[in-house]
């Protein structure tokens, strides 16, 4: 593939404000709050890009409910170094010392924009003893070679497989590994040698699915990636889930591994959720999708095919400042920092 050549190459700077603010066309960041007014309910706080902290209903008598963090990245640049590589153009919401305090770390696959190192050792550091990480097959030697934590502190998982954690103060949560669309591999050696995945998580009667990265379906492919109408049919409907929108062109390239906004639709179908976010959008530009991508087009995509199939339910800057509506049921957005609460 010629990609100078490319008629979708189309580079456009990230925009910026007046005397180099930040632009009102990007996703705006808010100081999170957690959603602490609403301890009954399913939430999930968007931390940019792939990260999400998603805290289950708290149980009677526990003064907060279970936590998930998921593929948790903190650093200013996704690579193996700190001084090149695609770097943030929007901050975090908040600080590794302000987090609070998780109980499960979620890696859906080991890429360094989904599995940051010096996030995930800032956290164990402070959590260990009460932390666990899920993550697919044969990540596990990584946590214990980089992070020094036990075997018994990870559970790496294959596709289909349901366990359950369960905590002295904050109940328990049951999760199920799920397939997706995409590939593994921190450096041009290991490329495959772990397992990619998504998560579904289920506690206290509510259901949420975590994509990761995924595709649906390739340039040139017959048919999509079936794996989503099986998660739908094995373990949905889901209150609440995650989906990707963004870093996905060129797309004859990147059509195998990142799923489009449109497509990202039809995923939402597919595994019956009732209300789905997007995500994977709004924070790094990709060092192949920068060139060709501009950051303002996966929100605005995702909306026009939300509204073209009747489902838009509003948020992020898109949305003209409400949030979405979580007593809708399609898909919409939130800003970095802000909480969905279902």
């Amino acid at each position: 593939m010629r990609f100078g050549s490319n008629p979708e190459r189309k580079f456009t700077p990230v925009p910026q404000g007046p005397n180099g603010t930040r632009s009102d066309d990007l996703v705006k960041v808010r100081k999170p709050d957690w959603g602490a007014n609403h301890k009954d309910r399913l939430r999930a706080t968007w931390i940019g890009h792939a990260s999400f902290l998603v805290e289950m209903s708290a149980i009677p008598g526990a003064e907060r409910g279970l936590r998930i963090l998921c593929d948790p990245v903190f650093s200013e640049r996704t690579s193996p170094v700190s001084f090149l590589g695609p770097k943030r153009y929007s901050p975090t919401p908040t600080t590794l010392d302000e987090l609070p305090d998780v109980d499960i770390i979620c890696i859906s696959h080991d890429h360094y924009d989904h599995l940051d190192i010096a996030s995930v050792q800032h956290i164990y550091s402070k959590r260990k003893g009460h932390l666990h990480f899920i993550a697919g097959l044969n990540n596990k030697p990584w946590f214990m070679q980089n992070l020094g934590c036990e075997a018994t502190e990870v559970t790496d998982a294959d596709w289909w497989d349901s366990f359950e954690i369960k905590t002295a103060k904050f109940g328990s949560v049951k999760i199920t590994c799920c397939p997706t669309q995409h590939f593994s591999g921190r450096n041009a050696l290991n490329m495959g040698h772990t397992l990619w995945c998504s998560w579904a998580l289920e506690a206290n009667g509510k259901k949420l699915y975590f994509s990761g990265d995924t595709a649906y379906q390739a340039v040139d492919t017959p048919s999509p990636c079936p794996a989503f109408k099986q998660i739908g049919e094995v373990l949905g409907p889901f209150d609440l889930a995650m989906l990707p929108i963004g870093l996905m062109t060129p797309h004859a390239f990147m059509g195998g591994v990142h799923a489009t906004p449109e497509q990202s639709i039809h995923i939402h179908k597919e595994i019956k959720s009732k209300l789905s976010i997007g995500m994977h959008y709004g924070t790094v530009r990709g060092g192949l999708s920068g060139q060709f991508e501009d950051v303002r087009d996966p929100p605005r995509r995702w909306k026009a095919a939300a509204e073209k199939e009747g489902m838009w339910c509003g948020g992020g800057v898109e949305g003209g400042g409400k949030a979405i509506d979580t007593a809708k049921k399609g898909v919409g957005l939130c800003d970095i920092g802000e909480t969905v609460a279902v």
